[in-house]
């Protein structure tokens, strides 16, 4: 152990001649705690909202999709499409066509996304078990089109499980120029029948814009006979998704895109990314002022020990020796501070994990869960503690090196 480090802690743990330096020393430790422990328990909520969102896309997005890099559709039989439907990874393929639309019913219309896929889709998703209803998932029987909406859609249009009639869906011509004679002819139109269920996937994005439909229909109604959007890809048991991505886009080159399910939903994820942030960065200007507790403990110190810094010039210590003695006083807190905190807020994430203490709301079942969700990352648990240290050991360099020239 170093002269400085030794001398610092003996600073430290020994009773000062004024009690009020033990107090304010305690402070120190107490405000750099609470900074800590608030930083670990604040960032892991914002991982366990992105957990429980990254679970409810899982019953409908799959695990790899492929997208074409520019333009809207591709070709179904193109000849890296082939390859990759031949992968010995791959288990099952969907071929989906996937756009804007107009539905109408009755005297109610909103715009809506139609997604046409084919009969392997079911084998793909578990969308059958996020259907509502007395009907069962069907999207197509003989020469009638059935289709699935979001169970909020459903609500906006103002139908239930099940309507009778059909259901108007508009798209506009891909070519031709518009009659304003006749608007209408610049439009496909189709209907749709209900097959007496909706889907529940509990995300706004899906519920309330999305209707299932057969591919047949949806390259017709979008005029894209022979195309898709998308190839969505489940991939057999025990294979790492992440290395078959990187072997499917190395095959595939630059006209198309291999997505994850994060890349699926990249602007959901990049918003609660940029939210962790702000809350980072809020809660490390909270660290900040935390640490002028440190400062003011030091300054105090210094004045205390003014006759034991002249008797360690005396005895031949530089300058250089004193300062770091100080410093490392400043470093000692922020580090005992740093701990105690990392540790308190793990204990408190355990027990939000184990029995929900802070819940959402008042009343059980009013939202999709019932108490506030925790998820510990341990690299953001090395980035605080990190983060405290050198916070903590910046803010004493200039008060240290202005106290002793005073």
């Amino acid at each position: 152990m170093s002269t400085a480090l030794y001398i610092a802690r003996r600073y430290l743990f020994s009773r000062k001649s004024t009690n009020v330096i033990n107090v304010i020393s305690g402070i120190s430790v107490i405000g750099v705690t609470v900074a800590t422990m608030a930083m670990v328990v604040v960032l892991s909520v914002f991982n366990g909202f992105s957990d429980l969102v990254a679970t409810f896309f899982t019953s409908f997005d799959p695990q790899l999709k492929v997208v074409a890099v520019e333009g809207k559709t591709f070709a179904a039989d193109a000849p890296e499409i082939v390859k990759i439907k031949a992968m010995d990874e791959v288990e099952v393929t969907s071929e989906t066509v996937e756009d804007q639309a107009l539905a109408v019913y009755g005297d109610r219309q909103a715009m809506v996304i139609i997604k046409g896929v084919d009969d392997s889709f079911q084998r793909l998703a578990n969308i059958r078990n996020i259907c509502y209803g007395e009907g069962d998932f069907s999207l197509h029987a003989a020469d009638l089109q059935y289709g699935v909406m979001g169970i909020r859609l459903a609500n906006t249009m103002g139908l239930g499980t099940y309507f009778p009639g059909y259901l108007h869906v508009y798209a506009p011509q891909r070519e031709g120029q518009l009659d304003m004679m006749n608007p209408m002819t610049g439009f496909v139109e189709d209907s749709l029948l209900s097959s007496g269920v909706v889907f529940c996937v509990q995300q706004s994005h899906y519920d309330s814009n999305y209707i299932l439909t057969s591919l047949p229909f949806a390259r017709m109604l979008f005029q894209c006979d022979g195309e898709i959007s998308s190839l969505e890809i489940k991939l057999k048991h025990g294979n790492d998704i992440a290395n078959v991505k990187q072997k499917m886009q190395a095959m595939l080159g630059n006209k198309y895109k291999v997505k994850d399910r994060y890349e699926q939903q990249e602007d959901t994820f990049n918003i609660m990314k940029i939210e962790k942030l702000m809350a980072y960065i809020f809660l490390t200007f909270i660290l900040v002022v935390a640490c002028f507790n440190i400062i003011g403990s030091l300054s105090m110190l210094i004045i205390d020990k003014k006759n034991d810094v002249e008797t360690l010039r005396s005895l031949g210590a530089r300058d250089t020796l004193i300062k770091r003695i100080f410093i490392f006083e400043g470093w000692l807190i922020s580090i005992i501070g740093a701990v105690i905190g990392v540790l308190l807020g793990l204990l408190l994430c355990l027990l939000q994990q184990q029995f929900g203490f802070v819940t959402l709301g008042q009343s059980a079942g009013a939202f999709i869960i019932d108490a506030y969700p925790v998820s510990v990352h341990y690299d953001d648990v090395l980035i605080v503690f990190l983060t405290v240290v050198v916070v903590g050991f910046l803010s004493v360099l200039y008060p240290v090196r202005y106290a002793l020239k005073k």
